[in-house]
């Protein structure tokens, strides 16, 4: 790995010896508040790493939206590699370990280099006046250093929250996606979808492709691509995919190439992903450069997979979906469990989310609940989504003090025919997948469960 230097200018004191886990509770340190959305502190610190001087790789995409996002981006890395290509990724937030916000051609970055990346980062933080810095700025600085110094052929950035004042926007893409606008973040980001938009759209830059991944984003959208002079690729246009007649099992990708020439690919295999992320996936890669061989592009989707996502151990479907548009795709792709089993939900949120939208909309499929509380300021407690489960006409059997005392709760309910549907947040999903999941051998005791 070739390591980028340090301007010379930055010459601080040593810095203490700190593991990962150290320096990720010193992050925790530096700003009064967890969010605060801009660009200038996070830009100044960017400039003193060298970051901004040069392309952290020879081609970046980035990838902003409501949902989908995740998913976009496990398939341009796994069809990207497919082809041969080197790619880095930088993602947010993890389930159980922070190395996953860094892959390296698949691979999650290790303690030593987001040591050294943390150190470069905090040497430049305080290079003459110091400049304060959220932990999650903080962290795509890191992320960002240790993409440029891993001699990658493509970059593949997500955004964290928003666009336009995220901290991954301080790099500009060569191809930028939106991918969903719903309303998510609201604290933040606001209710209006028009206004959603424009903030999402902050990471299209000038003359340089936009693709927009679905046929319902606001106008919006689109109008600040127009305003850039930015190309727009957008799905049910530019590119599109379609149910292949004699295999339902199978799809075909109609995409364009920057000069207007088209490209087809048939026989695609469902990638127990949405296809419309799919699709846009591969219009990025095109536009960024990437010659698509159909055997290629076949085999990385066959294989490409995201944890957190619809995701099955045993009878329990994990999905991290906290709004209710995540909570619509969850409803039409959730199977009916077997015939006599109960379709159970345990749910977890935090307190800045749609909790009445999302349970509303799970709630044509769940039919017994179990809550649980989530730690934190924002995390919301059992008790208050049990009152809005209540209000909505829902059974609750059970409110837990933590995810793992929900699962413990139910294990010794689940019958062989239950299924089980955990969801509401990534800290939900992260509780579940770091522990073992009981599959249910039990009985149930009736409808007797006393609601709490």
């Amino acid at each position: 790995m070739i390591i980028r230097a340090m301007p010379d200018s930055l010459q601080t004191p040593s810095l203490p010896l700190y593991s990962l886990q150290q320096w990720l509770q010193h992050l925790e340190t530096l700003h009064p508040v967890g969010i605060d959305m801009g660009l200038e502190r996070v830009s100044q610190v960017a400039k003193r790493m060298g970051l901004l001087s040069s392309p952290i790789a020879p081609r970046v995409i980035t990838v902003a939206g409501t949902n989908g996002k995740g998913s976009t981006l496990a398939m341009i890395d796994s069809v990207a590699r497919a082809h041969g290509w080197r790619v880095g990724t930088y993602t947010s937030p993890h389930l159980l370990r922070y190395n996953e916000r860094v892959k390296i051609d698949d691979q999650e970055a290790d303690d030593q280099l987001l040591v050294q990346g943390f150190e470069r980062v905090e040497q430049a933080r305080l290079q003459g006046s110091e400049i304060s810095l959220t932990y999650f700025e903080a962290g795509t600085l890191c992320g960002l250093w240790c993409l440029a110094n891993a001699k990658l052929d493509l970059a593949v950035l997500e955004v964290g929250l928003g666009g336009r004042l995220d901290a991954v926007n301080i790099i500009d893409a060569d191809v930028a996606i939106v991918t969903t606008i719903a309303q998510d973040h609201a604290n933040f980001l606001g209710t209006d979808l028009a206004q959603i938009g424009r903030e999402k759209a902050g990471i299209f830059r000038a003359n340089r492709p936009a693709v927009l991944g679905s046929q319902t984003l606001p106008s919006s959208v689109a109008e600040c691509a127009q305003v850039l002079a930015a190309p727009m690729f957008c799905l049910g246009q530019q590119f599109a995919h379609q149910t292949m007649a004699s295999e339902p099992s199978q799809w075909r990708w109609q995409g364009q190439h920057p000069d207007g020439q088209r490209i087809v690919i048939d026989e695609l295999p469902e990638p127990g992903l949405p296809i419309d992320n799919a699709a846009t996936a591969l219009q990025a890669l095109v536009l960024a450069g990437l010659g698509l061989e159909a055997a290629r592009v076949q085999a990385a989707l066959s294989s490409v997979q995201l944890p957190g996502r619809l995701q099955w151990i045993g009878p329990w479907c994990l999905d991290v979906g906290h709004n209710p548009h995540a909570a619509e795709y969850v409803v039409r792709h959730l199977p009916q469990p077997p015939e006599g089993g109960r379709q159970w939900g345990l749910i977890g949120m935090l307190n800045d989310k749609d909790i009445d939208g999302v349970i509303q909309t799970l709630a044509s499929r769940i039919s017994d609940w179990v809550c649980v509380s989530l730690s934190g300021e924002r995390g919301c407690q059992a008790s208050e989504l049990s009152q809005r489960i209540i209000a909505q006409g829902g059974r609750v059997h059970f409110s837990a003090d933590s995810p793992q005392a929900g699962v413990d709760w139910l294990a010794n309910m689940l019958t062989p025919n239950d299924r089980v549907l955990a969801t509401g947040s990534f800290f939900t999903v992260a509780a579940l997948l770091a522990r073992p999941l009981p599959t249910g051998a039990a009985s149930l005791d009736g409808d007797g469960n006393e609601i709490r």
